[in-house]
């Protein structure tokens, strides 16, 4: 079984939204504007790049990145990398051909037949919708999380408000740098 890694820039309070300075948000590029740039903080993703063998992303992550990242030079190891998105209503001529293979799932159920392929790590970028999915349904095995010291106070948050049992993480590896920010590798407990 694969197992699928969501990996996320989150500020103490929770918020996703907007990390990168997408347009919509009031805090709008909080990584880059609200806290000093130390490459060390930032040494995972390149990480996740050489050890993921596919991308899952959100129709919405989807469509915010695809037009983007093939470009950059930062994302290099996503462009060979089978790409998934989870979408009830993308279609296949919306596709971002410049990014290789992308397949449309259309459920969770779809995520999980992906998940009993053969292969190795599937990692998840953005995507504050379809975390919420995959964690209520118990699809995640792993979290990466850059946690900034910041708190933003409103936003799309990482985690579903739905009430649920409690799901234990174990830590696994933790880095705080110099300009506070952690990097949190969690486990989840089955």
């Amino acid at each position: 079984m694969r197992i699928l890694i969501s990996t996320a820039f989150v500020s103490l309070d929770g918020v996703v939204e907007a990390p990168g300075g997408e347009p919509g948000h009031r805090n709008s590029g909080w990584t880059v504007k609200d806290v000093e740039f130390l490459p060390e903080a930032y040494a995972i993703k390149d990480r996740e790049q050489r050890e993921s063998t596919a991308l899952l992303l959100g129709r919405t992550s989807y469509e915010a990145f695809g037009p983007v990242w093939p470009a950059m030079e930062d994302f290099a190891g996503y462009l060979a990398m089978p790409k998934y998105v989870v979408s009830t209503t993308l279609t296949e001529d919306r596709l971002v051909p410049e990014w290789g293979e992308t397949v449309i799932l259309r459920s969770l159920d779809d995520v999980a037949a992906l998940k009993e392929t053969e292969g190795g790590p599937i990692i998840v970028h953005g995507s504050a919708a379809l975390n919420h999915g995959l964690s209520d349904a118990g699809l995640i095995d792993r979290y990466h999380l850059l946690v900034f010291p910041v708190l933003l106070g409103a936003g799309k948050r990482l985690f579903s408000d739905t009430d649920k049992d409690t799901q234990r993480l174990r830590l696994v590896e933790h880095e705080t740098y110099a300009n506070g920010i952690q990097l949190n590798v969690l486990d989840v407990v089955r």
